[in-house]
């Protein structure tokens, strides 16, 4: 079986038993998602000013190597759009809707995503479907990225190295990638950071603020709408197999402008996992450990299925388990 872009998906009943890269459906060869001379075929765009690269990497007309590119050479020279003290947020309304998943879908996702082994117990906890009052606030726009990660550590002193920074050492390439694998507690040290260093209330969002900022409050299965679409995320069908920089997937824009909510890195939220009111205790793999705290959103070492908003995620000690955060920010009533 193949996925919509042609390639082939490994067909498992336990992903969690495969080494890394067949769990990703990779070959032992080499792959390439991205011409290794990536940075000579867009050579024009060395010269480019900052601004005409972020109009770029947004530009959803335009070739996704060439937004990489983009992107890579803003981290290089200094990204606008990221700013440590005052991160971009998009403000989410008061409302009342739904989240979560209706129990007559749960067989058909589970069979949607058979072939990469998606096991109908890690689905139910995703029921039922139920409605949710939110006041209204911010989300951050893209997620925690390196460079604000540094700014942590470099500020507080924290020994909190993530441990995908090799050796421990900043990647200065990756800046204005998002920050991952980093364990929950120093995701809950960042946002306590941060709110202290400027006065205002950030948080890690609730996972129902999570999957409301990333549906739009609407029924909808990822942030564009209900059919899974690779080009639109970077997760492991048809990305290019790392971090890629925020905000370079703007077809997968969530409905009130936030970015990269599907793939690139799954995302801590504030909560541990318990079944929604209604719904029946799921032990799995990630129980096994005892509570775990849930993470959203899918990732560049992950399937589509991942990237869905109502799933029910969390870390497991793999080096594909590719997990940072976002914060959201409380605004006055």
């Amino acid at each position: 079986m193949t996925t919509s872009t042609g390639r082939p998906r490994p067909t498992v009943t336990d992903p969690n038993r495969l080494d890394d890269r067949s769990a990703m459906g990779l070959p032992a060869a080499l792959v390439e998602r991205l011409p290794h001379d990536l940075f000579a075929r867009h050579a024009d765009l060395l010269s480019r000013a900052p601004a005409e690269l972020v109009d770029l990497c947004g530009d959803a007309t335009a070739d996704f190597a060439r937004r990489y590119a983009a992107g890579t050479l803003l981290g290089l020279r200094g990204d606008p759009r990221i700013r440590p003290d005052d991160p971009d947020t998009v403000a989410l309304p008061a409302a009342h809707c739904a989240i979560g998943l209706p129990e007559d879908q749960v067989q058909q996702v589970v069979d949607d995503w058979a072939d990469v082994g998606v096991q109908e117990s890690w689905i139910v906890k995703e029921c039922p479907r139920h409605q949710i009052h939110f006041d209204a606030f911010r989300i951050m726009r893209y997620p925690v990225t390196n460079l604000e990660y540094r700014a942590f550590l470099a500020d507080t002193g924290a020994e909190a190295l993530p441990t995908s920074w090799e050796f421990g050492g900043y990647p200065l390439h990756r800046a204005n990638h998002p920050v991952w694998t980093v364990r929950p507690q120093d995701a809950d040290a960042y946002a306590g950071w941060l709110a202290a260093r400027t006065g205002r209330h950030f948080r890690l969002p609730t996972e129902a603020e999570w999957e409301y900022a990333a549906t739009g409050g609407r029924d909808r299965a990822y942030p564009w709408g209900d059919a899974f679409r690779p080009d639109h995320a970077n997760t492991v069908e048809d990305g290019p197999l790392t971090t890629s920089p925020v905000g370079i997937y703007p077809a997968g824009r969530t409905p009130f402008g936030a970015e990269d909510m599907a793939g690139n890195v799954e995302e801590f939220v504030a909560d541990d996992y318990r079944p929604y009111p209604g719904g029946a205790a799921v032990a799995d793999d990630l129980t096994a450990a005892g509570s775990y705290r849930i993470a959203r959103g899918g990732s560049f070492t992950r399937f589509g299925d991942l990237a869905r908003c109502s799933r029910r995620h969390g870390w497991f000690d793999r080096k594909i388990y590719a997990i940072g955060f976002r914060l959201v920010e409380e605004v006055a009533a």
